[in-house]
């Protein structure tokens, strides 16, 4: 809970039973027989101090469990940018529909993805549309992917898009689209579309930033604990990262988010905590912290104009 500042978490994952993305072929894990290589996960956990995820419950029982988490620590509203299919995820929203917003989240390569989306936005009321970039097999600036961003055009929603690693050890470091300049072109061809990428670009910072410098339509959110930052090949904090895109891009287009998603963590306030410390002492005005912890995700949403 900060004081006098309303909080939106523009990206976080309901916790399903099962898979979050269905219509993803998600790649498994891979264990590989070496020595010497640090459980980077655990030590995450640990430095922390984060408690063992639980088995999830039923979409009821976790939705409760959301809606009190938020409660108890202040938070106004999350956008849940997966839940276990779109369908589903619009049942989980309709529970708490102040509190929980939605994003389709099915695969661009889904059979008639286009009209699934627009679907999702006309009769589900999902409010965006999340992609996993690295595991969109095709560029995402393909002709055949145009029909669905003319869908988010129509309809004003924000799409967020993931670059750069998913997992960590034995997770995918490679793609296509890698890289946030897979939608240089289709930032360019649709600039009625917000496009939205997490992790301040996730080790593509440099490409994040050339991309903001040259298309207005795209935002970055601030999501997890940015633990890419560490694997830089030059020093790097997540100070420094704050600095430079508020320099840079500006409070206006930087939206507050923490990834959280299993219970009983929940809503991660440690990021929350830690992110406004930042921002704090970058100078920003109490107008602009708005902008960054509230008002920005507000107008993405259509919320406010």
């Amino acid at each position: 809970m900060i004081q006098d500042l309303p909080i939106v978490d523009f990206h976080c994952h309901f916790p399903v039973q099962g898979d979050w993305f269905p219509d993803y072929d998600m790649p498994g894990k891979v264990e590989f027989d070496t020595s010497g290589s640090r459980d980077h996960g655990a030590i995450w956990q640990k430095a922390f101090n984060f408690p063992s995820p639980q088995k999830p419950g039923t979409d009821i029982e976790m939705a409760d469990a959301w809606a009190a988490d938020m409660a108890l620590k202040g938070v106004e509203k999350v956008v849940f940018v997966s839940g276990g299919g779109n369908e589903r995820l619009a049942k989980i929203v309709a529970r708490y529909p102040r509190q929980f917003v939605g994003f389709a989240h099915h695969h661009p390569d889904t059979p008639g993805a286009a009209d699934e989306l627009e679907h999702a936005c006309r009769d589900l009321g999902m409010k965006g549309y999340k992609v996993l970039g690295p595991l969109v097999y095709k560029a995402l600036s393909d002709p055949s992917y145009y029909p669905l961003w003319e869908v988010a055009q129509t309809y004003n929603i924000p799409v967020l898009i993931h670059f750069g690693l998913l997992g960590a050890a034995g997770g995918t470091p490679d793609g296509v689209n890698i890289s946030p300049m897979s939608i240089a072109r289709i930032s360019r061809d649709f600039p009625g579309v917000n496009f939205v990428v997490p992790h301040f670009g996730c080790t593509h910072m440099a490409d994040l930033l050339q991309l903001c410098w040259t298309r207005p339509n795209v935002f970055v959110d601030t999501s997890g604990s940015n633990q890419w930052i560490r694997w830089m090949p030059f020093q790097l904090t997540l100070e420094d990262v704050v600095r430079k895109f508020v320099e840079t891009v500006g409070p206006g287009r930087i939206l507050f988010a923490t990834d959280s998603s299993w219970m009983p963590r929940g809503f991660a306030s440690m990021y929350l905590e830690e992110q406004h410390k930042l921002f704090r002492f970058q100078g920003l005005t109490d107008d602009q912290l708005h902008s960054v912890f509230h008002g920005n995700a507000e107008y993405l949403l259509g919320t406010t104009t």
